[in-house]
C-alpha cells in the first residue's frame, strides 16, 4: 500500500486507487504525512483539522480521529504500527515504499550525489512523475493549504528547476521546454524559471519569444512588485 499526498490524498495499491473523501480522519493522516518520521504534535494536529473552531474535549477528539484512522488501516490491511502515538502527538513511520513524498525526497537526494548527468536525469524525472495533480485537493484543512502547500510546491519546483537545467546543459532544450511554459505560468514571479524558459527558447532557435518572454516577465514584476528582473535574464537574450 502507497499513501499518495502529492496530488489528492489517496491509497494506492497497484492498479487500485482509493481517494480519501473529505473527513477529519482524512485531514489527520495528511497533517501526518506531509510531515513523514516527525512528530507531529497534538495542538498542530488540532489545528489541521479543526482550525479556529476547537471542540471542548480536542484532546479526546483527536484521539477519537486517530481511532478511526487506525480502523481504516485495518479496512485496508494497512500495518496498524504505521502510526504512532508518541509524547506530545503522534508519528506516521514512513519509507520510500510506503509515502511517495519521502520517495520523492530520496530521488531528489540521489540526484544531489550522483555524477552521471544521464543518471541525474533519470532520477529528476522520477521524482517529478510523482506528483499527480493539486495537492491535497480533497483535504478541508486552512492550516494545511496555508502551511504545508506551499512549502510542498516550493519543494517540487526546485527539483524541476534542477531538472530543466540539467535538460538544457545536456542539449535537451526543446524537451524543457512544455514544462517551462507549464510552470512560468503558474509561477509569474519566478525569475529563475523564466530565465530557464528564455533559454530554453533561445537554443531551440525561437529568440524573438525569448524576448518576448523577458518583457512579459520584466512588465509584470513592474507591475505588481515594483522592479525589474536581474541580469539572470537579460543574459539569456
Amino acid at each position: 500500500m502507497i499513501f499518495r499526498v502529492l496530488g489528492p490524498l489517496a491509497l494506492v495499491q497497484g492498479p487500485d486507487c482509493v481517494v480519501l473523501p473529505p473527513s477529519r480522519v482524512a485531514t489527520m493522516l495528511a497533517a501526518l504525512l506531509v510531515r513523514p518520521n516527525e512528530v507531529v504534535s497534538m495542538a498542530a494536529l488540532q489545528e489541521a483539522i479543526w482550525g479556529d473552531e476547537q471542540p471542548l474535549a480536542a484532546k479526546a477528539a483527536l484521539q477519537t480521529c486517530a481511532m478511526r484512522l487506525r480502523q481504516l488501516f485495518v479496512r485496508h490491511s494497512i500495518v496498524a504500527s504505521s502510526i504512532e502515538t508518541v509524547p506530545g502527538g503522534y508519528r506516521f513511520n514512513a519509507s520510500g515504499q510506503t509515502v511517495d513524498l519521502v520517495r520523492f525526497r530520496e530521488l531528489a537526494s540521489a540526484a544531489d550525489s550522483e555524477p552521471q548527468a544521464d543518471r541525474q536525469l533519470v532520477l529528476l524525472e522520477g521524482a517529478l512523475a510523482l506528483w499527480s495533480g493539486p495537492l491535497l485537493a480533497n483535504v478541508s484543512s486552512e492550516s494545511l493549504h496555508r502551511d504545508a502547500v506551499p512549502r510542498l510546491n516550493e519543494e517540487r519546483l526546485w527539483v524541476l528547476e534542477r531538472l530543466c537545467e540539467l535538460k538544457i546543459r545536456l542539449g535537451f532544450a526543446a524537451s524543457a521546454l512544455v514544462q517551462l511554459w507549464e510552470a512560468t505560468r503558474s509561477n509569474l514571479g519566478n525569475e529563475r524559471l523564466t530565465e530557464l524558459l528564455m533559454e530554453a527558447l533561445y537554443r531551440t532557435g525561437r529568440q524573438p519569444e525569448a524576448l518576448a518572454e523577458y518583457r512579459r516577465v520584466k512588465d509584470f514584476l513592474a507591475d505588481e512588485l515594483g522592479w525589474i528582473p536581474g541580469r539572470g535574464c537579460a543574459s539569456s537574450n
